[in-house]
């Protein structure tokens, strides 16, 4: 004869074993996916476009909150659920990075780096861009990347399953000719100094636990060095290479 109070004892397990089976649909269904870079480097842009809405003229990263997005559901209701971090390097953007790492982890990421042409900011709240060196914008991405991937790092190594990271190298409207040489300087091996911080945290997070590529992309177009269909097309290789790593295809 069942006993009618284990019954009613069990009955909290199985609505909590209900509710993490709902909750792994849904996150399988629209995975996580942190958006980080420095400011500049067109970051609310990119996720606009994969989300299907750019803004005419291109899109802000002003603010000091981390941002939501999604993009459409597909005819299996699946998607992505974007979480992007502002780029300034102040103590609102470091809280938002530990808010997406470890309050609420995440099971991807796109780290945005622009070849040292990230769009200049203003300092004290003013508008508009601001001539900035090529070379202290380089300088300022891979400090910016320190920071980040020590966040990813952490997070990777504690998660119980694989997370995977894409450096989306923007801007490559401004080195068209160039492409193929800038994209090998993000990747690991390379023997640069960026590509020393992924081989660091490459070992760091375990490869078992972290998987790793380097994409072109572009959003706001400048010139005619690259047609709208080209960057049409570096957008969907992107949009494919995350379904793959998301198990959506």
């Amino acid at each position: 004869m069942v006993n009618p109070r284990r019954g009613v004892r069990a009955v909290p397990g199985a609505v909590a074993r209900g509710r993490d089976r709902v909750t792994g649909v849904f996150q399988h269904r629209y995975p996580t996916v942190a958006v980080t870079g420095m400011t500049g480097v067109g970051k609310t842009e990119l996720v606009d476009h994969l989300c299907g809405r750019p803004a005419p003229g291109g899109t802000s990263e002003s603010g000091s909150a981390v941002m939501e997005r999604r993009v459409r559901r597909d005819r299996r209701l699946r998607g992505f659920r974007f979480r992007v971090v502002p780029g300034e390097n102040a103590a609102t953007r470091l809280g938002a990075l530990d808010e997406v790492f470890h309050d609420d982890p995440v099971d991807g990421v796109l780290h945005v780096v622009a070849n040292g042409l990230a769009t200049g900011r203003r300092l004290a709240g003013t508008t508009g861009p601001a001539a900035v060196e090529r070379e202290e914008q380089l300088a300022r991405e891979l400090e910016d990347w320190t920071v980040t991937a020590h966040r990813i790092a952490s997070m990777a190594v504690r998660r119980p399953h694989p997370t995977w990271l894409v450096v989306v190298v923007t801007k490559v409207d401004l080195f068209a000719d160039d492409v193929d040489a800038v994209v090998r300087s993000y990747s690991p091996g390379s023997g640069t100094p960026f590509g020393d911080r992924l081989d660091e945290l490459r070992a760091l997070a375990g490869a078992a636990k972290l998987s790793i590529d380097v994409l072109p992309a572009c959003s706001h177009l400048e010139g005619d060095a690259v047609s709208s269909d080209q960057r049409d097309a570096y957008l969907a290789a992107l949009e494919t290479r995350m379904a793959q790593l998301s198990g959506h295809v």
